[in-house]
């Protein structure tokens, strides 16, 4: 796989494109890292006595919601229960909001909701419903709470960059969704799942993030840009199944069980051994710098992919007027 290439295509994905989108809207809003509760995680993290309060929600694509309706409604409980992991906490309850043609239209996204709700224990206590709509749609929010955070503002030059992908699964064609989870006994989603707030709460990381529809690189870039950090990424260190085009895999799959974590190197081994422990696919492949750059190597080349004090990617960057005037100093 050629570095330049890659890169190129990364520049042009789709889901990449979308996650800039966001920075319009922070510009509009005056969110970011600044705000009082910072914007910019996988959830909204609200101080709440000796812990958070976690807020998400995701809305689905509504070709999406069309063509694979009850797997889009799993979807809606799923990835809203890894976004609330991927901070250190754990659920408490969801709410959704859907539109069909009809009643009946409206029943494979609620028995996909109501599938995942019983698969991870996470009660459904109310919602929108719009049965008189032209066509399908979903989204769905919920609430957690962190005793201790992991965040994607936390991650410091010299951590060490573990990625951990359940590889058990396989592409829901024709969409990028890796499902990894659709069909596997719920007590081992749980128990994968409460590895990343008992990895919280031993002090073994404190920066982290969910693998996205932007790709892990993508999503890595979302991370360093909140972290105000730069990275080098080995790309063929990234945990990756067989018989899978590499490309695909970093720069659209959307796993259902995948983290970015970034972590001191003295707690490295004990947090891959985590991972190893219930058989989660995981490895070191990077760090963390200074430069604000993030660089993709490969076979002792690199090359730079991105660099943050001249481009944003969802607006959230630390200190984004500091890091203007050094891009253009």
């Amino acid at each position: 796989m050629n570095l330049q290439a890659l890169i190129a295509a990364l520049h042009d994905s789709r889901g990449l494109a979308a996650k800039r989108d966001i920075a319009g809207v922070m510009r509009t809003l005056e969110l970011g890292a600044h705000a009082p509760v910072p914007v910019g995680d996988d959830c909204a993290a609200i101080p709440d006595g000796d812990g958070w309060q976690l807020l998400a929600i995701e809305g689905f694509i509504q070709t999406f919601v069309e063509r694979d309706p009850w797997f889009a409604g799993w979807c809606g409980v799923m990835v809203n229960v890894s976004d609330i992991y991927a901070m250190g906490g754990r659920p408490i309850a969801v709410v959704d909001a859907i539109w069909g043609r009809s009643d009946e239209a409206l029943q494979p996204l609620l028995a996909g909701i109501a599938a995942a709700a019983r698969t991870y224990g996470v009660p459904v206590v109310g919602g929108h419903s719009n049965a008189r709509s032209r066509g399908e749609q979903l989204a769905v929010s919920i609430l957690g709470r962190a005793t201790t955070l992991l965040s994607s503002f936390d991650a410091q030059p010299g951590d060490v960059l573990i990625v951990a992908i359940d590889l058990r699964g396989r592409y829901r064609e024709p969409f990028p969704h890796w499902n990894c989870t659709d069909g596997a006994p719920p007590e081992r989603l749980r128990g994968d799942l409460e590895l990343l707030p008992r990895i919280a709460g031993d002090g073994l990381c404190k920066a982290a993030k969910d693998i996205s529809q932007a790709g892990l690189i993508g999503t890595l870039m979302m991370l360093l840009e909140c972290s105000g950090v730069g990275a080098t990424l080995e790309i063929d260190a990234v945990p990756c199944p067989a018989d899978t085009d590499p490309q695909r895999w970093l720069l659209s799959a959307f796993p259902s069980y995948g983290f970015i974590l970034a972590v001191p190197p003295r707690h490295a081994d004990a947090v891959l051994e985590r991972f190893r422990g219930r058989d989660i696919a995981c490895a070191t492949v990077g760090r963390c710098d200074d430069t604000r750059q993030l660089r993709l190597a490969r076979d002792g080349q690199h090359a730079p992919a991105w660099d943050f004090r001249r481009d944003s990617v969802i607006g959230c960057a630390p200190d984004p007027v500091r890091i203007a005037e050094e891009a253009h100093a």
